[in-house]
Order: C-alpha cells, then structure tokens, then sequence
C-alpha cells in the first residue's frame, strides 16, 4: 500500500496555518503575558544556508534571559524541513526547536525537540 500523499498547498508568506495559529495563542502569547518571552515575531528571521537556500523559521522568540531562539511548528515533517533545520543549527548561534503538534491520543500539547 502507497503512503497518502499530502499536498503542499502553501500560504501567503506572512499567513499562518492552523497548527502555527494554534501554538502562537496556547504557547507565545501566555509566554509573553508570564514574562517569559520578551518578543517574538512570525516569518521575522531569513537564514542563508548556501547559495540560493534559504531558511525561515516559523517563529524567532527572544526570551527575557537575552537567549534568541528559532522555532519550527510542525504537524508533520518532510525530509526537506528536516535537514534545513539542522543545517542552519550547524551554522548559527541560535536555539533552534522543533515543536510538534501531539495529538489527543498523545496527550495533546506540544512535543519538543531541540536541535544543536
């Protein structure tokens, strides 16, 4: 049996989808209100990897202790978005995190995974 295949049907940049809507209102928002997060802001980081390869993070958070931080929201992953994310954590005095959506069989929540 194949593996379903998903479409990448894309957003304007800018747009978030569900799941990065999702985390913005149950993680950075309370994160900002706690004072915990100084400042974050969506798509607001484009990171070279080599010529004509980009990345840009889902979300760059700086926290109150000064520490900037790339997260990554993911309801799945491709191949692609994996390796781009550990390329860039290899180049850059960043954290970088992927935080993926579990779902209610899962506990709900996030699961995350820090890349170095």
């Amino acid at each position: 049996m194949k593996p379903a295949l998903r479409a990448l049907g894309r957003l304007k940049t800018g747009a978030m989808n569900k799941t990065e809507a999702a985390y913005e209102a149950s993680v950075l928002e309370p994160g900002m209100m706690s004072g915990e997060i100084a400042w974050y802001r969506f798509e607001g980081v484009k990171l070279r990897l080599a010529d004509n390869t980009f990345y840009t993070p889902d979300f760059a958070v700086m926290l109150t202790s000064g520490l900037l931080q790339m997260r990554e929201v993911k309801g799945f992953w491709t191949d692609d978005a994996r390796v781009k994310i550990k390329v860039a954590a290899e180049q850059y005095p960043f954290e970088f995190m992927a935080v993926r959506s579990r779902s209610k069989r899962e506990g709900g929540g996030w699961s995350v995974e820090v890349f170095e």
